[in-house]
């Protein structure tokens, strides 16, 4: 929902942290990878370790600027195949890293009981695919735009979750990750629901390259 209707506030903040960076000749990139990597580390480093203030301020702030590499090539004349799937690749893994350090954390230090930590990991999981249900549609031809829970969504809940929990309010992160869990499990099905629904969803696929094709005579 916030990544369709957000963007337009957002950009009285990105656009011009975008023109600077073009003016230094920073490629986008070079934008895309450096922070995801910043991000990363932020997760791994900071959360297991119970720094969990800390990890969701510095995770907001980078997850912010998410938007500033594709507007950066937006204002280079437009951005290129490899430059968009670099930056889901990106998304994709920042958000598996995040998860699986809050998992990690409330296995290790948190005691979480079995039921919460199988909920975190149906949010990692879940993450994963809300994605790929909408690139392998876009691939197919279908529109997937929209959900319940989209990555503005999934990383809001979490973040606060994590930094309520480490500002001392109880079951803080508990509320955040079943929240996630429900609400990613409800935005796999809506994407799949628009792929069903859409013109060419019973339409034909070609054969996976070596596999024998069958023909009624």
């Amino acid at each position: 929902m916030l990544s369709v209707h957000g963007r337009k506030p957002a950009a009285l903040v990105v656009e011009p942290v975008a023109r600077i960076l073009n003016r230094t000749g920073i490629t986008p990139n070079t934008v895309t990878v450096a922070g995801a990597l910043i991000t990363i580390l932020i997760a791994v480093l900071l959360i297991p370790s119970g720094h969990l203030v800390w990890a969701a301020i510095l995770s907001g702030i980078f997850a912010a600027f998410d938007m500033v590499d594709g507007t950066m090539a937006r204002m280079r004349g437009g951005g290129t195949k490899f430059g968009a799937t670099l930056d889901a690749t990106c998304d994709r893994i920042t958000d598996g890293a995040l998860f699986a350090a809050i998992t990690w954390w409330l296995i290790y230090s948190y005691e979480a009981p079995p039921s919460l930590v199988v909920a975190s990991l149906v949010v990692l999981i879940s993450s994963q695919v809300i994605s790929y249900v909408k690139a392998r549609g876009e691939a197919s031809g279908f529109r997937i735009v929209g959900g319940l829970v989209e990555r503005p969504e999934r990383l809001i809940l979490g973040l606060v979750g994590v930094g309520l929990q480490g500002f001392g309010v109880p079951y803080a992160i508990d509320v955040a990750i079943w929240l996630l869990t429900v609400g990613s499990v409800i935005t796999v099905v809506q994407r799949l629901r628009i792929a069903a629904r859409a013109p060419q969803a019973q339409d034909l696929v070609a054969a996976p390259e070596g596999a024998a094709e069958t023909v009624e005579k």
